[in-house]
């Protein structure tokens, strides 16, 4: 077939050029690595089916957004969205919940897993995604903040719970050194 680009159907129809100009950009993209560009795909879109839906739930609801989250709420938020994404992609007593996208490598630092992400396509984009404490607070964060506009006293009340956890950390490494100085 002369005129057509690689990974072209061949069909004509709309979506068969829609389908074969995404598969080029991906070629394109990748290069030689395997990058699950339609599992991330999927998965940023949960994340919008997720907000959009919790959205509207509160609009049905007809729950008050608050006008501003004060600066004390938004720094015990941060410290919480912090311990919980590390909690979720690194500790060893969530790894059952990673298992089905990772294989165990080691650890890497303190109560803290290295995992590998396996698998292709939507598997490994979840795996991407729980392996990585950076990408999961973006999805930590808005639930805790849906969890303070829907339930902001036990919203609160888990956020410290987490902050003082992260307070712990904080003297237990601190305490480490000490020793490690000292020995």
């Amino acid at each position: 077939m002369s005129g057509t680009r690689p990974g072209d159907t061949g069909d004509g129809s709309p979506g068969g050029r829609v389908r074969a100009a995404a598969a080029e950009e991906k070629r394109e993209y990748e290069g030689d690595r395997d990058r699950p560009l339609g599992g991330f795909l999927a998965v940023a879109g949960t994340y919008a089916v997720v907000v959009t839906g919790a959205s509207l739930l509160l609009r049905r609801r007809r729950q008050p957004l608050p006008e501003r989250i004060g600066g004390a709420d938004l720094a015990l938020l941060a410290v919480a969205t912090h311990k919980l994404s590390r909690l979720l992609a690194k500790d060893p007593v969530t790894s059952p919940l990673r298992a089905p996208f990772t294989r165990f490598e080691g650890l890497s630092g303190p109560a803290e897993l290295a995992e590998k992400v396996r698998g292709t396509g939507l598997r490994k984009a979840v795996g991407a995604l729980i392996t990585c404490p950076f990408c999961l607070a973006v999805w930590v964060a808005t639930a805790l903040a849906f969890g303070f506009v829907v339930a902001p006293r036990a919203t609160r009340l888990a956020a410290s719970v987490l902050a003082v956890v992260t307070g712990a950390d904080v003297l237990h490494f601190a305490y480490a050194a000490l020793e490690d100085k000292a020995g």
